[in-house]
């Protein structure tokens, strides 16, 4: 669903990414990890085509995003560090804007069913403004899965959350039928990682240095390799 071909990432002489190499199938849980700074953020927005990469390529479901990027955004969608909600909107209004963006078809039954998946049924007129920093990751998480889209990328989706919603995060993405949809989840928090997901990398250095099937290793050989790479 996702292929990362040598992709390589500059911000004037600062090397971000070098030479990317990997491969998500379709359904695949992806949990990558790395260190703050290591260019995660960076490697989201250009598979969300939000940026542009220096050099490589990316594909979605087989076709290049520098060809078609505005057809293939239908296929994604983004939970970042801004929730890029509207504060002075409701939460109804706030999906029925991305609704009409997405051409979203029968808006009103989609919108009752995401909000009702995050836990939002009964806040739907209340502004944006009015709810906590937990409530309103979940109805970014609600904007991100109002199209259905088959790819979902979560840029450290606990940022911001305090301990009860963070530990939260699993069930809610249970709950919006995650094991449905093809997932790349970046976090900086080893324990988070190595508790989600069918895969973990790890990112450092700007490259992939670790990629292995969470089920094939231990824990304590997973945090062995984190900070081997993580502090070297």
């Amino acid at each position: 669903m996702i292929e990362i071909r040598n992709l390589v990432k500059t911000f004037g002489h600062r090397v971000v990414l070098r030479g990317i190499e990997l491969s998500i199938n379709e359904g695949d849980f992806v949990t990558l990890l790395g260190a703050n700074g290591a260019g995660k953020t960076t490697l989201l927005h250009l598979v969300a085509s939000l940026s542009k990469p220096t050099a490589g390529d990316i594909f979605i479901n087989g076709y290049r995003l520098a060809d078609a990027a505005s057809q293939l955004r239908r296929f994604i969608g983004l939970v970042s560090h801004k929730t890029l909600l509207y504060n002075d909107l409701t939460a109804e209004q706030n999906l029925r804007f991305y609704a009409r963006m997405y051409d979203v078809p029968d808006v009103t039954h989609r919108i009752e069913t995401v909000l009702n998946q995050v836990g939002l049924g009964g806040r739907q007129h209340d502004p944006v403004r009015t709810y906590s920093r937990g409530m309103q990751q979940r109805l970014a998480i609600a904007r991100a899965i109002l199209p259905n889209p088959p790819i979902l990328l979560l840029d450290e989706p606990d940022t911001g959350l305090d301990q009860h919603a963070a530990d939260r995060l699993g069930e809610l993405l249970h709950a919006v039928e995650v094991n449905q949809r093809t997932i790349l989840m970046t976090t900086h928090n080893l324990a988070r990682g190595l508790s989600m997901g069918k895969r973990v990398a790890i990112l450092a250095k700007g490259k992939i240095v670790y990629n292995v099937q969470r089920q094939a290793v231990s824990a304590d050989e997973l945090r062995k390799q984190y900070y081997q790479y993580v502090t070297s």
